[in-house]
């Protein structure tokens, strides 16, 4: 499914390392905290050079820390040493537990592969880190950058095992078919994420603050984005300044969340930043993704390739468990392997799913056209987000196609101004 916001891309659109490092300190100054009633004044000057060198730093950086994931599970798996790590805690005290309960063993198996598997990637998290304060793009301190880190580790580990729990019960309890089991299960988890993440992840991580009708520049705009909404025929639970600031110095704008949980969410940065008027066209662009049923047009999709990945992952176990040395498919020692076919997947894919992500991408800009009456308002939120996120507004084009799930900054301003939108509508 489509990740909440960001109509520009900062750098290279896709994070190759999936969650993970939240953006790290900065000495850069606070804004004011209602953000919402300061005057909105010019961004800084673009920095094309600035911008060119940070996506290229990023996208080393990121290609770098994916290889190495995918050498670490490679090894593990190939080497033997994910069959000796899970002999080894079978012959541990607690090995007649696990005859019995073969969940303690996978527990302990998960928890310690996964920490190992962790380590590889800090060096790369920490390199983030700095990449981001070279830029002057972070706000956030050591202390503030390793709660989070914690917490995401914490949420990880925890869905994580309990993922991998309920498809190792399902290799044992249906070895035939485990693999469309996984998947249903897997849709089914994607769905309530959807729903619950503005309500349950997202406030782990970031501050959020209900605009105020009683602030007069904050009354205004709740005023037009529900006006929006609701020409949309959709409806929200309230407009929330985003606290983005506490943490970096980019902006973000995302129509989160879905039926009751759905929301509209503004970053502090932006909302001292621009005008209502672009603030406004933003929304409009993410609402398009809801009036054109983008959601369950990218649940279709996501839905096809990762029925495909499953089929696969079975496939490959089903060819490799007595290879290496497997006691089953349902050999906890087999995870590795799951994972490896799943991540190689996910880079093969990359471009077939950013295709048609941008795709959306194009028709959410017309939408937003469309409301606003005229393509300037979209121009300029385009234009102001990238000099804020420091984005690649004109990248190679085979970055584009490889990694970019929007069109480039560039291309969508081309074509808006090709655009003749009905005057008026």
């Amino acid at each position: 499914m489509r990740r909440p916001g960001l109509d520009v891309p900062p750098r290279c659109e896709q994070d190759w390392r999936g969650p993970g490092a939240i953006i790290g300190a900065s000495h850069m100054p606070d804004l004011p905290t209602s953000s919402a009633s300061a005057a909105p004044h010019a961004s800084p000057p673009p920095d094309p050079a600035a911008a060119r060198a940070y996506a290229r730093a990023h996208l080393r950086l990121s290609l770098a820390g994916t290889g190495v994931d995918l050498a670490a599970l490679a090894v593990f798996v190939f080497s033997g040493a994910s069959l000796a790590l899970a002999d080894g805690l079978g012959r541990w005290p607690w090995a007649d537990w696990t005859r019995h309960s073969p969940w303690l063993l996978i527990l302990a198996y998960t928890l310690l592969f996964g920490a190992g598997l962790k380590l590889p990637g800090l060096p790369f998290s920490l390199a983030s880190r700095r990449l981001e304060n070279r830029f002057g793009l972070n706000r956030q301190g050591w202390r503030g950058w390793w709660g989070d880190q914690a917490k995401g580790l914490a949420l990880e580990a925890g869905l994580g095992l309990l993922a991998v729990e309920l498809v190792y019960a399902l290799l044992r309890a249906a070895p035939a078919l485990w693999w469309l089991w996984a998947w249903a299960g897997f849709l089914a988890f994607v769905v309530l994420m959807a729903q619950l993440a503005p309500v349950l992840l997202f406030p782990l991580f970031y501050r959020f603050r209900p605009l105020s009708p009683d602030d007069p520049a904050e009354a205004e705009l709740i005023t037009r984005l529900e006006a929006l909404c609701a020409r949309a025929k959709t409806r929200v639970r309230g407009v929330y300044e985003w606290k983005l600031g506490d943490k970096t110095s980019k902006a973000n704008a995302a129509l989160a969340g879905w039926g009751a949980t759905r929301r509209i969410l503004v970053s502090d940065t932006l909302l001292g930043d621009a005008p209502a008027e672009e603030i406004e066209a933003v929304l409009a662009h993410e609402l398009g993704h809801h009036v054109h049923h983008h959601v369950w047009q990218g649940l279709a999709v996501q839905s096809v390739l990762s029925l495909f990945g499953f089929w696969v992952a079975n496939r490959v176990l089903l060819d490799l468990a007595q290879r290496l040395h497997l006691s089953g498919i349902a050999d906890v020692a087999g995870l590795p392997l799951l994972l490896l076919v799943a991540a190689v997947l996910g880079v093969l894919l990359l471009p077939l799913g950013n295709a048609f992500s941008r795709h959306m991408e194009r028709q959410a800009d017309d939408y937003s056209f469309m409301a606003m009456g005229r393509p300037e308002p979209l121009i300029a939120g385009l234009e102001r987000l990238a000099r804020r996120n420091l984005a690649e507004v004109e990248p190679p084009r085979w970055k584009e196609i490889l990694f970019y799930s929007h069109p480039a900054i560039a291309t969508r301003i081309r074509r808006a101004r090709a655009v003749q939108t009905p005057s008026g509508s």
